[in-house]
């Protein structure tokens, strides 16, 4: 595939923190531990070393947790030995995250999981005497159903409809034999629909719950890059995080730490999530709800258990499984379980990273490295040669949609559609009015001021009716131009973020994830375009 790059806040489609992180402005400084480079990581490796969090018992968890976990799935040899590998004091892991979504859900989900994989690789390239496993960490304890019950294919929604309680991870998958109905008919009978019906039948039809679903799809697309999947709603991994969950309970700090950070960040950047004064939920079957402490009390929101200080420690103690972290302390709880060196996420979620550093700090964590992941835009031969045919530069195409046909007009029009300089020539003239006005009076200085406006927005009036007639005059040329955009920006957004990776298989088979693993490069820092 060919491959062009561009800079990420060239796109316009990210927000101003993640592209002062990408040119590593000074002010973010103390928001993270290292910029992501390859120097930087032996530094990582010695801090994550000498982490009494790394130790032997952890690791022996881990892998213990892992093989159990990978006991009833068809792994690659590579991934069985990536899981023995963790109980090495060389091992190390990298790790990105994501919802269990519907069939992956978006596109993105690919290029978290392959930035992961790929990183691994170059690290072991860099680093020999050191081992690098890539994770795929399934968030099966989020409750938010509405966010992954459907995905998009080609234009369509389709979506599961059930009612839905509790962690989505112990969610059945009765119901999904519709959606593989409704799915089938708009794949087709090619070779590459029929293996889609196949992998979708595998995952949702012949497996009970979503976690065993997501666990069987991730690893059928990505077991022979040696990817290990975590499901960490697990007892023995949540007894290590019981001194988190205690302090959280008694002390409060991630509510403390957090709002400081806020204070500090919302200086210059929006803020991603704000903390709550307890920053975990009480999880049992179907359900999954806020603890909130008043009046010296522990309450499970919406619900009517209740616990004294010294019941709900016991209750830790008995039920570790019990307490699940939201959005603050599950990064901590992610950093407490594996050997981790490098987060890679999207923007949204460094966001939040940003935002616990000082948090991190204060439990004596290791912070990883936050890594943005690759953003690719994939345009089919043909439409490449459309953007070709019709003129139509890389960075163009990312533009939003009125900008970008007013730029494309103003292209190809055969009259000169800027006013630029005449706004400069009257603004000239207006000078030398504005220095006699001075010398007069202040009424005929406001005068003079009023007059400037009005004419200079009549320039605008112009314009704007000039460039609206070239629009009807060039409707063929301008229909061809949004059409070849609308495809490529769905509903005006990136492709990542709405196409479902299916749309592709149709179109690349077998080849797809392997092109992805080849052309993606995690340290670069660009977005990436890649023409078939």
């Amino acid at each position: 595939m060919q491959q062009n790059h561009i800079p990420f806040r060239n796109t316009g489609y990210f927000s101003s923190l993640i592209c002062d992180y990408l040119d590593e402005k000074n002010e973010l400084n103390s928001f993270y531990n290292r910029f992501p480079n390859l120097q930087n990581f032996k530094s990582q490796i010695e801090e994550r070393n000498h982490s009494k969090l790394t130790s032997e018992t952890h690791r022996l968890v881990l892998a213990s947790v892992l093989s159990e976990q990978y006991k009833n799935i068809e792994a690659s040899e590579l991934t069985l030995q990536n899981i023995e590998l963790l109980k090495k004091n060389n091992t190390f892991t990298i790790t990105t995250g994501h919802q269990l979504n519907l069939f992956t859900g978006p596109l993105y989900f690919l290029y978290k999981i392959v930035s992961t994989i790929n990183l691994s690789k170059k690290l072991k390239e860099t680093y020999p005497k050191y081992n690098f496993v890539p994770i795929y960490w399934m968030a099966t304890e989020d409750h938010d159903f509405q966010e992954i019950n459907f995905f998009n294919f080609k234009g369509k929604k389709l979506q599961w409809n059930k009612d839905s309680s509790g962690a989505v991870g112990e969610l059945t998958t009765e119901g999904l034999d519709d959606v593989f109905d409704l799915f089938s008919k708009e794949l087709g009978n090619s070779k590459n629909s029929n293996y889609l019906k196949r992998l979708f039948e595998k995952a949702y039809i012949k497996h009970s719950n979503l976690t065993d679903a997501t666990r069987f799809l991730a690893n059928e697309l990505f077991a022979d890059y040696g990817l290990v999947i975590i499901d960490a709603n697990v007892t023995d991994l949540k007894k290590q995080f019981v001194p988190f969950i205690v302090d959280e309970l008694l002390n409060q700090t991630s509510f403390k730490t957090v709002s400081e950070t806020n204070k500090a960040l919302s200086k210059s950047y929006n803020i991603q999530v704000n903390p709550r004064e307890i920053n975990l939920f009480y999880l049992k079957e179907n359900l999954r709800e806020r603890i909130i402490f008043e009046e010296g009390v522990y309450k499970v929101n919406n619900t009517d258990l209740t616990f004294t200080k010294d019941e709900i420690l016991n209750e830790v103690k008995k039920h570790a499984e019990r307490f699940s972290p939201n959005v603050i302390m599950r990064p901590v709880y992610q950093e407490v379980i594996l050997p981790n060196l490098c987060y890679i996420g999207g923007g949204g979620e460094l966001a939040y990273w940003f935002q616990l550093k000082h948090f991190f700090d204060e439990v004596n964590v290791p912070f990883p490295m936050l890594l943005l992941r690759n953003s690719v835009l994939i345009q089919t031969e043909n439409q490449h040669k459309k953007l070709e045919r019709l003129n139509i530069q890389k960075e163009d195409v990312f533009l939003k949609s009125d900008a970008f046909i007013n730029k494309k007009v103003r292209q190809i029009s055969d009259i000169e559609i800027d006013f630029s300089s005449q706004r400069e020539h009257l603004k000239k003239q207006f000078e030398d009015l504005h220095k006699l006005a001075k010398l007069t009076d202040e009424s005929f200085l406001g005068a003079v001021k009023a007059q400037e406006v009005k004419q200079l927005k009549g320039l605008d009036n112009l314009e704007k009716r000039l460039l609206k007639s070239q629009k009807v005059k060039l409707a063929d040329q301008v229909s061809r131009m949004t059409d070849i955009q609308r495809v490529l920006f769905p509903n005006q957004s990136l492709q990542e973020r709405q196409a479902n990776f299916s749309e592709f298989y149709l179109e690349y088979g077998e080849q797809l994830i392997p092109k992805l693993v080849e052309s993606l490069e995690p340290l670069r820092g660009e977005f990436l375009i890649l023409n078939s």
